[in-house]
């Protein structure tokens, strides 16, 4: 078998060459056959070698298949070591995506060059570790301590151009190569006759106390609750601090420290999740979807046609009027506006996908050619249905019919049509264009050529597709439902709605449930309160005083008062003296009496229903799996990423604390606290729900 790792021997320069499909990660052949090739090239006539990788990428990180395994030798710390050792130049020349380990094996090299459109950096932290192999001590030895934290602490990837201003980069290359590449910065150091130039070897930095006390400030605010981000940052600082040896056995420490921690565990889930979300089935090939129709040009229809455009899509737009259709696509323009802003897009590119590849429109005649339709209109079953009435007469045979609704019936919205094989529900999150989450909602007569499109569709827009059966909601809004339900639980008995939301802030999330209100829209819960109050149970409780809000005009942040209030004062909002009155005045017209409420059992009770209402969306077959509930929490709904997802936390917490908890509750109101099957019966078998992602019910 062809080795993973090569030498080749080539007059003056000599070449290392990583060939480990498909993302040349450093997996024990991999690490093994670097410490091999720097011993062919000492014994070698060649006096500076190149290490380069081939297929679409430098080494990208750690190997994922050993990951939570006993590491087998050479370990990774070794292996570059050895690659710094050697008395002859080695120049590391990057390529794609350079991270974690692949980064800290080019700091190991004596030289780096990259081609341009190369990223870099040390994501560590994001799964709830920090570098092990030398990130710490030798970044800041090339690039200072408050450049180097910022890389670290942050986790996030870096551009060529950038990397070379910081001096993680020698040059960034104008080869179309990296052999090439290497091979001219090689030549370089032949010509001027350098030395190799250890970053081992390079004078510690240092920082004053105070810069370092403000530093720590930074990044333990960005961090909010994470370990690894300031753990990193102490280590590096202690690390740099004692000699070289002794601060990369510091660094291997703490590392190995972190890998036991439940953040890491959390986060490692998380990673994993995603990826198995994701999974297109095997028994289907997709249709093409080159050519998009957007039904609608509000919020949400210009955030996924911004987002097909940036995936190289060509994209129709369909507005009520050419008025409407001009506003949608002055939207998008600014959209695309700040892409160029973030560097995320040129501005060239920008003029050109919208002249070439974006067009709007009033007459749905535009549509006749397209291979998919995304329905993204008002979430009104009868409009929707004429939508797809209209759609069923003007676009061509096996074109996929896709409707962004929130909560509604598909298969209703399909049995318009005479095609309901066509139709699959596509519910992306607004802002589309950003957020990463898309609920693929599966009809029951949905073709699984169409589920597999809806799936290749997703990873072209680099969203991450979590499937999901027909229920009011789906997953994620009927889950949000359910916690919001008992956060309002609490309201009514005593608990103020701004102490709910500060307690579930303190649980992780970014927002609490009546803040994430405001920004949605309060008219939102408004109307699917309204649309469902003909069938509502009796035991149901009503949150009276969110309706009363709305009647009085207070919509959030769009009409600048809500739970909160929006000024210039407090564009994000202050609590609103107005509403504990209401909310007192509605408990007396409902005859409750107030209780107070600490909390630790806010979150307690938010998390139960939470979790409850997962179990029976697993119990109903709506979710596939937990880690698909767990992703679309993370995802859609600003779970904290370091607690793994609502599944991944409960396993935890113990399934058998929260059903106690949940016994405990359902004695005052046990129509809401009915108790998950699922869940009961979990926990009486001391499983858990990640049981049941590998071996099902």
């Amino acid at each position: 078998m062809m080795s993973v790792v090569r030498y080749e021997a080539a007059g003056q320069i000599g070449y290392i060459v990583v060939s480990n499909p498909p993302v040349n990660a450093l997996s024990a052949a991999v690490r093994q056959g670097l410490v091999d090739a720097i011993e062919a090239f000492a014994a070698d006539d060649a006096r500076v070698a190149v290490l380069y990788c081939e297929g679409r990428t430098f080494i990208a990180g750690a190997d994922i298949s050993e990951f939570g395994k006993t590491p087998r030798p050479p370990l990774l710390p070794d292996v570059i070591a050895a690659i710094e050792a050697s008395e002859k130049p080695v120049i590391a020349a990057l390529h794609g995506t350079v991270l974690g380990g692949g980064l800290e094996v080019a700091l190991g090299a004596h030289g780096r060059v990259a081609l341009a459109g190369t990223r870099v950096g040390l994501p560590e932290v994001t799964l709830g570790l920090m570098p092990g192999a030398g990130g710490t001590q030798r970044l800041p030895r090339a690039i200072g301590i408050e450049k180097a934290a910022e890389v670290i602490t942050s986790g996030r990837q870096i551009g060529a151009r950038e990397a070379r201003n910081l001096g993680i980069l020698d040059a960034v290359a104008a080869a179309a190569d990296a052999r090439t590449a290497g091979t001219e910065e090689a030549q370089r150091w032949l010509d001027d006759d350098r030395a190799p130039r250890r970053l081992s070897e390079v004078p510690a930095p240092t920082i004053a106390d105070d810069a370092l006390a403000a530093l720590r400030a930074r990044v333990g605010a960005a961090a909010r609750g994470q370990v690894a981000p300031l753990r990193a940052l102490d280590t590096m600082v202690e690390g740099l601090a004692m000699p070289f040896s002794e601060g990369m056995q510091h660094e291997r420490a703490a590392f190995l420290e972190l890998m036991q921690t439940p953040e890491r565990a959390a986060l490692i889930h998380a990673f994993f999740a995603e990826r198995a979300a994701g999974q297109m089935p095997a028994d289907a090939r997709p249709r093409s979807f080159a050519r998009i129709g957007i039904i609608g040009g509000g919020t949400m229809g210009q955030g996924i046609a911004a987002a097909a455009l940036s995936a190289g899509l060509d994209v129709t737009l369909i507005e009520r009027d050419q008025a409407a259709a001009d506003k949608a696509a002055a939207g998008i323009g600014r959209m695309q506006d700040g892409a160029v802003r973030r560097g995320k897009l040129s501005q060239a590119d920008r003029d050109a996908m919208l002249r070439d590849r974006f067009r709007t429109g009033s007459d749905y005649a535009a549509l006749s050619d397209v291979d998919l339709v995304i329905e993204a209109v008002f979430e009104n079953m009868e409009v929707k249905q004429q939508v797809f009435r209209q759609l069923d007469q003007v676009c061509r045979e096996g074109a996929v019919l896709a409707t962004n609704t929130s909560y509604l019936d598909v298969n209703l919205i399909a049995q318009a049509t005479r095609r309901p094989g066509d139709v699959i529900g596509l519910h992306f999150f607004s802002p589309a264009n950003v957020m990463r989450l898309l609920e693929i909602v599966i009809a029951d007569a949905t073709a699984r050529d169409v589920v597999a499109t809806a799936f290749a569709l997703a990873k072209s827009m680099g969203k991450i597709a979590v499937p999901s059966g027909i229920c009011d909601g789906f997953i994620g809004n009927r889950m949000m439902l359910a916690y919001r339900t008992a956060a309002d639980h609490m309201v009514l008995d005593g608990a103020s709605p701004f102490q709910v939301d500060r307690a579930i802030i303190g649980l992780g999330f970014p927002m609490g449930p009546y803040q994430v209100g405001d920004l949605a829209g309060l008219d939102i819960g408004y109307a699917t309160r309204q649309r469902k109050a003909a069938t509502r149970d009796p035991r149901e409780r009503v949150p009276v005083f969110a309706d009363r809000l709305v009647e009085a005009g207070h919509l959030g942040r769009k009409s600048g008062r809500g739970y909160y209030l929006y000024d210039e004062q407090s564009p994000k909002g202050r609590p609103d003296p107005e509403v504990e009155p209401l909310v007192a005045q509605v408990r007396g017209d409902l005859g409750l009496t107030p209780r107070g409420f600490d909390d630790e059992e806010i979150r307690d009770r938010y998390m139960a229903a939470m979790v409850n209402e997962a179990a029976k969306i697993l119990d109903e077959g709506i979710a596939a799996k937990p880690s698909d509930i767990d992703a679309v929490l993370l995802h859609g709904y600003g779970f904290p990423r370091y607690k793994g997802g609502p599944m991944h936390w409960a396993d935890a917490a113990g399934l058998a604390h929260i059903v106690a908890n949940i016994r405990r509750y359902a004695a005052d109101d046990p129509y809401f606290w009915e108790l998950s099957p699922l869940l009961d019966r979990l926990a009486n078998e001391g499983r858990s729900f990640s049981d049941l992602n590998v071996d099902g019910k």
